[in-house]
C-alpha cells in the first residue's frame, strides 16, 4: 500500500540525515540545530515529531493562518493531564481515528480514557474536565445509532457543565447537504450548557486523518501550554460537492444481470466519459432526478403552475425545474416532517414520508404556506455507487452495479429514487456525475494477498480489484467470497469470475446462495467453514476487504472473523478482538459498507 506518514510510521533503528542542499530553505545554523535535534531524539520523540509535522503540513494546506507551536515533550511527561475521548461511529472511521489520537496523546504524557458513546454514561459529563468527541454524521444529518443515546441526552438535558473543556472532531462527507451536522450540533449544545471550547469544532471530509491529527495536536498543545485557541477561526473551510470535478457522460450499456425468476433487478451500467479518472475502490456520485409523475402530483396538490418562478436558496427557477432537479420530495426525514406539521397545523406521526403524501394526507390550510414549506426542503442528496471497472482495462468509461430498490407503500409499488432513475435510463442518454475518492478502500501492494467478501452489489469493487490486479500482473493471491440468493438467477458476473479463476488470477472463490437449500447460508458461514485457510492467509499478511450492507452483513462477517481468529489462532475472545483491531490499525481490514 502507499506509505502513510503519521504516528504509526515505522522508524528504522539507524537514522541517516542527508544534508539540505538549498540554503534558501534553512540558514546553516537552523540546519545544524535541526540535524542535532533529529540525531539526538529518542524513538518516542521521533514518533511524536513525525505525527506532529505531518499534521502541521496538512493544517497549513487547508488554510491555517497561524503556526502551531509544539509543547515540550520533556515537560509533557511530567504533566499527568487526564483526557477522555469518546467516539460515535457507524462505519468504524471514528473508532479508528480515536485509536490513533489516543496513541498520540499517550506519547505526550496524557492519561487517556477512550470509550464508545454506546458505552459512555452521559451523566458522567458533569465529572469530566477535558473531553474530546469524535463523531460522524449519517446521510440525513442523523447521529450514528451507537451515539443516539448520548445525542438524545445532550439535546434534552438542562444540566450545566461549567467545569468542562471540550473539543469536537466532526466526520462527514461534503457530498451530502447535512455535512458534519451531528458534530456541529454536539459542539453547539455543549457550548450552550456552559462548557468551554479547547478548540473550535473541526469539520472533516472523507480525507480526514491528517487534518484531524493536526487539530488534535494543537488542542493538546493548548492544554499543556494553558493558551486557549477556542477563538481562532477553524482551520478547514467547509468543503462542498462543488469542489468535486463534474463529468458529463452517456449511457453505453445497461443490462439486468439477474435471470428470469429472480426476485431482484441488478443492472450492470457502463458510462462513457472522456477523461474520466478514478482508482479501484472509488465510487461514482450522481444526483438523481425526481420522477415526472411525482413532480406533477406535488404541483397539483400545492396549486402551483409548472412555469411559476420560484426562488430556492437564492436561485430562481421554474416550479417544474425546481421540483425535478433540485429539492428532495420523495423521502422527507422525520425532522422535516415535524417542521411541516407546524406549518400545516396538523398532528403528524413521526415518520419519513414523501412530500406528495404529506400534501395529500395533511393538506396545507392556506396555499400560500407552500412557500414556507419550500424554505425547509433540502437539496436532493447525491447517491454513491461503488465503481466496478478497473481504469487499467476501461479507458474513458466507468462501470457501476445498481440494484433497483422496490417496496410497497400500502398497495402501491414504489421504487428507490436513484436506483429507479438510473436503471430506467436508456443507452445514449446523457448523465452528469462525479468521482468520489475512497482512500480507505485501496488495493495493497501487488505482492500482497487479498481476501474479498461481498454480498449482492457489494461485489462491485471486487470486480474492479481483480481486473486491475490481472492487468498489473500482480503476484499476490486473490480470494473471493460472494453471497446472493440463488445460483441460477443471481450469480453476478459469473462468467467473468470463471475466466479469472481459469487464468489463475482468482486463486479461490467461495459462494453462498442463501435460498438454494432449506437452511439459509451466507458469506459469514463460508468464512467460518474456511477458517483454517483464512487464518493462514492472515498470518501470511493478507488484507481483508468487506463490501455490502452494514447491517447485518458486515457485522456478521466481523463476528465470523473473530470466531476464525479465536479458533484457529487459539486465542481468547479478548485476544481475538485485539488481533482484529490490529488488522484495522494496519489497514489490513477495510470496509466499504452502506
Amino acid at each position: 500500500m502507499a506509505a502513510r506518514y503519521g504516528i504509526g510510521a515505522i522508524l528504522q533503528p539507524r537514522i541517516v540525515i542527508n544534508p539540505i542542499k538549498s540554503n534558501n530553505m534553512f540558514e546553516k545554523l537552523r540546519q545544524q540545530s535541526f540535524t542535532e535535534l533529529i540525531a539526538g531524539a529518542s524513538t518516542e520523540e521521533l514518533i511524536w515529531m513525525n505525527g506532529f509535522l505531518s499534521g502541521t503540513l496538512a493544517w497549513r494546506k487547508n488554510g491555517a493562518a497561524e503556526s502551531i507551536v509544539p509543547v515540550s515533550i520533556a515537560s509533557s511527561k511530567h504533566t499527568a493531564v487526564k483526557i477522555t475521548i469518546v467516539f460515535g461511529t457507524e462505519t468504524g472511521n471514528a473508532k479508528a481515528l480515536t485509536g490513533k489520537l489516543s496513541t498520540l496523546a499517550k506519547k505526550l504524557g496524557f492519561i487517556v480514557k477512550a470509550v464508545s458513546l454506546e458505552q459512555y454514561k452521559p451523566a458522567n459529563l458533569g465529572k469530566e474536565q477535558f473531553l474530546f468527541v469524535v463523531i460522524s454524521t449519517q446521510g440525513d444529518g442523523e447521529p450514528p445509532a451507537a451515539a443516539r443515546k448520548f445525542y438524545d441526552y445532550l439535546m434534552g438535558t438542562g444540566d450545566k457543565l461549567p467545569q468542562l473543556q471540550y473539543g469536537v472532531i466532526a466526520l462527514g462527507d461534503s457530498s451530502y447537504p447535512q455535512f458534519c451536522q451531528t458534530g456541529k450540533e454536539v459542539d453547539e449544545r455543549l457550548y450552550q450548557l456552559g462548557a468551554s471550547r479547547i478548540s473550535p469544532v473541526q469539520l472533516c471530509d472523507t480525507d480526514y486523518e491528517d487534518v484531524a491529527t493536526a487539530w488534535f495536536s494543537k488542542a493538546l498543545n493548548s492544554l499543556q501550554s494553558g493558551v486557549s485557541v477556542a477563538n481562532v477561526q477553524q482551520v478547514s473551510k467547509t468543503p462542498g460537492a462543488t469542489h468535486k470535478r463534474q463529468y458529463s457522460g452517456v449511457i453505453g450499456r445497461s443490462i439486468n444481470l439477474n435471470d428470469r425468476g429472480s426476485e431482484k433487478q441488478t443492472y450492470h451500467m457502463e458510462i462513457l466519459a472522456d477523461g474520466v479518472s478514478y482508482e479501484p475502490g472509488d465510487a461514482l456520485g450522481v444526483v438523481p432526478q425526481n420522477p415526472a409523475h411525482v413532480v406533477e402530483r406535488v404541483l397539483q396538490l400545492a396549486a402551483i403552475g409548472p412555469d411559476d418562478a420560484l426562488v430556492y436558496r437564492g436561485e430562481t427557477s421554474t416550479a417544474r425545474q425546481l421540483f425535478t432537479y433540485k429539492v428532495n420530495i420523495t423521502h422527507l426525514p422525520v425532522r422535516l416532517v415535524k417542521r411541516y406539521a407546524i406549518i400545516a397545523g396538523h398532528d403528524i406521526p413521526e415518520m419519513a414520508i414523501a412530500l406528495s403524501d404529506l400534501l395529500a394526507s395533511y393538506p396545507l390550510r392556506d396555499n400560500a404556506h407552500i412557500y414556507e414549506v419550500l424554505e425547509i426542503l433540502e437539496p436532493i442528496t447525491p447517491r454513491l455507487y461503488s465503481i466496478s471497472s478497473a481504469p487499467a482495462t476501461t479507458e474513458n468509461e466507468v462501470h457501476i452495479l445498481v440494484k433497483r430498490d422496490e417496496f410497497l407503500l400500502g398497495d402501491e409499488k414504489r421504487f428507490g429514487l436513484c436506483s429507479d432513475f438510473l436503471t430506467t435510463l436508456t443507452e445514449g442518454t446523457e448523465i452528469n456525475f462525479y468521482i468520489h475518492p475512497n482512500k480507505k478502500f485501496r488495493l495493497p501492494a501487488p505482492d500482497t494477498d487479498v481476501i474479498m467478501i461481498g454480498a449482492g452489489t457489494g461485489i462491485a469493487p471486487f470486480r474492479a480489484f481483480v481486473a486491475e490486479r490481472a492487468a498489473q500482473g500482480a503476484p499476490g493471491r486473490n480470494w473471493l467470497f460472494f453471497g446472493e440468493q440463488r445460483f441460477a438467477t443471481d450469480f453476478l458476473y459469473q462468467t467473468e469470475w470463471q475466466a479469472h479463476f481459469d487464468a489463475g488470477v482468482l486463486t479461490k472463490i467461495n459462494t453462498a446462495f442463501s435460498r438454494d437449500q432449506k437452511e439459509k447460508v451466507y458469506v459469514q458461514h463460508k468464512l467460518v467453514k474456511e477458517g483454517a485457510t483464512v487464518y493462514e492467509w492472515l498470518q501470511s499478511g493478507a488484507c481483508i476487504y468487506v463490501c455490502g450492507s452494514r447491517r447485518p452483513m458486515s457485522m456478521d462477517v466481523e463476528e465470523a472473523l473473530l470466531q476464525v481468529i479465536a479458533t484457529h489462532g487459539r486465542q481468547s475472545a479478548e485476544e481475538a478482538q485485539a488481533y482484529l483491531d490490529g488488522l484495522k490499525q494496519a489497514d489490513r481490514y477495510l470496509q466499504d459498507v452502506y
